[in-house]
């Protein structure tokens, strides 16, 4: 099998810190995973990766070093592969856009199919394909052009949440408490979205959680329950890193919430993440999306699990789960510059 790997803000040298060290890691991690198999990946010639470090780390597999702007790359040169295993963010349908470039040229995709991603890229899609079957948290559908409409609903003094349909991780995630907040957040969205609209969500406490998924596309299997550490920066919301695997008295009720939900999407495959809150005081447990791709949870779950993760990955794709699940230890893990585990 001919395989290409890439990561979307390295393939295309993004300067955002944050999300190429992120994305670094998860790069590297498959690599590590895969060498033994061999694959390609592409690496942007602006990438601050260096290439010679991980070609010496990773021997069997092979750098692309691309100057040109990654969607017309894939376009022309994909069909020389026989599978890839693509991690890029929903948002501004880059994910679904690159699924479509792979199924368009016959290539296996190592992940969900191009529906199921469409399916999971739009929160409010997401949260009506759950609402009648599953625990979510109330949410409302808010066009940037009817947002006097929502004036009324501050006059109590409730919190809210506001946050793009289409975003990954916090980005955009905001507390408002009144309707100028709610103004002031939305003129925010609107310059980051390329939607015409966003959601407002009722406020609910509870600890951040996700549940990391493979899937065969039928059959799903929890593999652990995991922290999310969320902080505050002016009421907005900051992904600052996480804990895996999580201890809870709910935790195997919302593992198996995920599995239900992830099984309950068509062609969701491979690596999933299921994003929860849980609330401890009423021991309710809400979805609050579905990730349709590797997330940053991948760089610690690797370390711990009894099999290799990115093999099982692709055997996921290929309709084979693992028969047994066993996690060493758990590791606790900080996103900043760079990521750091203890």
């Amino acid at each position: 099998m001919k395989l290409l790997v890439f990561e979307y803000a390295n393939a295309l040298g993004l300067e955002d810190p944050a999300t190429t060290v992120e994305g670094q890691h998860m790069l590297e991690g498959l690599l590590s995973d895969l060498n033994h198999i061999g694959a390609d990946y592409i690496i942007s010639e602006d990438s601050k990766i260096s290439v010679d470090q991980v070609n010496g780390e990773f021997q069997n597999c092979s750098p692309l070093v691309i100057s040109e702007e990654l969607f017309p790359w894939l376009e022309e040169n994909i069909s020389t592969y026989d599978a890839c295993l693509p991690v890029a963010p929903e948002e501004d349908l880059i994910l679904y856009e690159i699924t479509k470039i792979l199924e368009d040229n016959d290539v296996k995709t190592i992940g969900s199919s191009s529906e199921a991603v469409l399916a999971c890229s739009d929160k409010f899609e997401t949260y009506n394909l759950l609402k009648d079957h599953y625990p979510v948290i109330k949410s409302e559908k808010v066009l940037f052009s009817d947002l006097k409409e929502c004036k009324h609903i501050f006059s109590g003094g409730k919190g809210f949440l506001v946050k793009p349909a289409d975003g990954v991780s916090c980005s955009g995630v905001q507390i408002v408490q009144s309707y100028a907040d709610f103004i002031k957040a939305s003129a925010h969205l609107k310059r980051t979205t390329s939607l015409p609209y966003f959601l407002l969500q009722d406020l609910v406490e509870g600890k951040s959680t996700s549940v990391s998924i493979l899937s065969t596309g039928k059959r799903a299997l929890p593999l652990s329950l995991n922290l999310q550490n969320i902080g505050f920066d002016g009421g907005k919301l900051v992904y600052n890193g996480g804990k895996v695997p999580y201890e809870h008295g709910l935790s195997d009720d919302a593992k198996d919430i995920a599995r239900k939900a992830v099984e309950s999407v068509k062609g969701l495959k491979g690596y999933v993440g299921v994003d929860l809150l849980l609330d401890d005081a009423q021991e309710e447990i809400y979805i609050l999306e579905i990730n349709p791709r590797l997330t940053t949870s991948y760089v610690a779950l690797r370390r711990l699990l009894n099999f290799n993760l990115g093999v099982a990955i692709i055997d996921a794709v290929n309709g084979e789960l693992p028969a047994k699940i066993e996690l060493e230890s758990s590791l606790s893990f900080l996103k900043g510059d760079d990521i750091t585990f203890k």
